[in-house]
């Protein structure tokens, strides 16, 4: 049987969706790429000329193999080619997300990646000091889930009685769903305890291709600093 606690929370769960299908792919500057550990290099992969994604470091003459692939450094790009540009997306493989990366220039289309997601966002997390992100990340597929709480659960308060706090980090979480397209941010808001500290559990589903975005990713970070 549900108890009474469940009870409450299930029918007085604040829920504040952006509905439809995760974020397709996501447009990338080169710096992205940078941003994540990674260069765009112009070489040769088992001999054939064209373009593909280096972990930092690779100079140009560089030979290395990788999992049973040859790969050849001739240019380590700082600019992106003429007219191409670099979109990325999640795949799903086995029950984990991968990050596929794509070159593109109208019809042509190169894959230039294709790496575990989990490996190369924590790697970025870390490395921009997204903490509260790191925190709250609970599993990756095509969306992201995020998860806070604090203190013992109770009777969730309706919106129209939600203190300052709680309702400044709604407000902030429905624009940046907005920004992305999709979003599903549940908050249960039970009050204070006896020391004053607030009582909340928090879910926020949000496109995980989003989370390579920096501007995203800063503006997700500073919004669940505001749930204490």
């Amino acid at each position: 049987m549900i108890t009474e606690i469940r009870e409450a929370m299930l029918l007085n769960t604040l829920v504040f969706e952006t509905l439809g299908e995760p974020q397709k792919e996501r447009e990338f500057k080169i710096k992205a790429l940078k941003k994540w550990g990674f260069d765009l290099i112009l070489g040769k992969k088992d001999g054939e000329s064209t373009y593909f994604m280096a972990k930092e470091g690779k100079k140009s003459g560089q030979k290395y193999e990788e999992e049973g692939v040859s790969y050849e450094v001739q240019e380590v790009l700082k600019e992106l080619p003429k007219n191409k540009k670099i979109f990325a997306h999640i795949e799903m493989i086995e029950g984990r997300a991968h990050l596929c990366v794509d070159l593109r220039e109208g019809e042509e289309n190169i894959e230039i990646l294709r790496l575990p997601a989990g490996e190369i966002l924590l790697a970025f997390l870390k490395k921009h000091k997204f903490v509260k992100v790191i925190e709250a990340l609970r599993n990756l597929g095509s969306a992201a889930s995020l998860v806070k709480h604090h203190g013992e659960e109770g009777k969730p308060l309706p919106f129209e009685e939600l203190p300052p706090v709680p309702r400044r980090f709604l407000r902030d979480a429905k624009k940046i769903e907005k920004e992305m397209g999709f979003g599903r941010i549940a908050l249960a808001y039970f009050g204070q305890n006896k020391e004053g500290k607030a009582r909340y559990w928090m879910g926020w589903m949000v496109p995980t291709i989003a989370l390579f975005d920096e501007h995203i990713t800063q503006k997700i970070d500073k919004t669940l600093v505001e749930l204490a």
